[in-house]
């Protein structure tokens, strides 16, 4: 199993609409993120930064970063595109985090 962090930016005063936007996440893209292998992902707020960090474990090749190519990624992330920093395709913005520790 691998683990992935990453951070993301969200734009200030839209933490309750992202949080809302995620409670109504669409079943299609469960899906899709579980057949890939993708879970026990979290993603938590920074007040202070607006950054989001989230976490996923894996055990597929890809991170929910890496499904770009399929439509219904494409429209989450042209949902998500208006109160978070992205990419000209919508993606959101996110930086790979190092990990330095592990505890298990």
């Amino acid at each position: 199993m691998k683990r992935f962090g990453f951070k993301m930016k969200l734009f200030p005063g839209f933490r309750e609409e992202y949080i809302k936007r995620h409670s109504q996440i669409w079943p299609e893209l469960v899906t899709l993120l579980k057949n890939e292998g993708i879970g026990n992902y979290s993603i938590f707020y920074d007040e202070e930064t607006n950054y989001l960090f989230a976490y996923q474990e894996q055990s597929g090749l890809a991170s929910s970063q890496d499904l770009g190519t399929t439509e219904v990624v494409k429209k989450w992330w042209k949902y998500m595109a208006d109160i978070m920093e992205t990419n000209p395709d919508n993606s959101p913005v996110t930086v790979p985090l190092e990990q330095v520790f592990f505890l298990e």
